[in-house]
């Protein structure tokens, strides 16, 4: 069987995916049946996988064919993120020196229980101009906090140059946004 790891918030699902495998590698059709082997998840759907986060930790769930169990796949658990914030400026200046300029990087910190924390998901939106257009946000819309808690993008001229260019960054617990969220960054393009 093979498995793959996740990473979910105390009262988030993970919903994890596995695959039964012969003994020539090919997948089956066969039925897995998941269970947790710890106590910081439950497993609230065992024919689907579906589990929850109790409390923060990491947690194992297997899963098994018969008398066939898979390897463990870990779920890290948060604890729920709290707030996010700039780190040093929101406000980067742009000399437009080709098309593909690039803003310096940009900062987001994400906090949970007042202390930074990893692995968090920050969501990007270029808010101005409208539709974004000539803008692309590097790595990408959604840009994931380091092992420091900071998330970093940048904001690449891809097309005609604005002025300015307006984005968001945000993030949420439970589908709520968290406090400080979004944080606005204004990036100002100079010929």
């Amino acid at each position: 069987m093979s498995l793959f790891d996740s990473v979910i918030d105390v009262g988030d699902t993970a919903h994890p995916r596995g695959v039964a495998l012969n003994g020539r590698g090919d997948s089956t059709a066969a039925t897995l049946v998941w269970s947790a082997l710890d106590t910081t998840i439950q497993v609230i759907d065992s024919l689907a996988g579906t589990a929850v986060g109790v409390f923060p930790g990491s947690g194992r769930l297997v899963a098994r064919v018969g008398a066939l169990r898979s390897n463990p796949a870990v779920v890290t658990i948060l604890a729920p993120l709290d707030s996010i914030v700039a780190v040093g400026r929101t406000v980067d200046t742009v000399i437009v020196s080709t098309p593909d300029s690039l803003s310096d990087s940009l900062q987001v910190e994400a906090f949970s229980g007042g202390i930074s924390s990893a692995l968090r998901r920050i969501a990007l939106s270029i808010d101005f101009p409208a539709g974004g257009t000539g803008l692309t946000l590097v790595p990408g819309d959604t840009v994931v906090t380091g092992t420091n808690g900071i998330a970093v993008f940048r904001v690449k001229l891809t097309g005609v140059r604005p002025d300015s260019a307006v984005v968001n960054a945000s993030a949420t617990a439970h589908g709520t946004p968290v406090a400080g969220s979004p944080v606005r960054f204004v990036v100002e393009f100079l010929p």
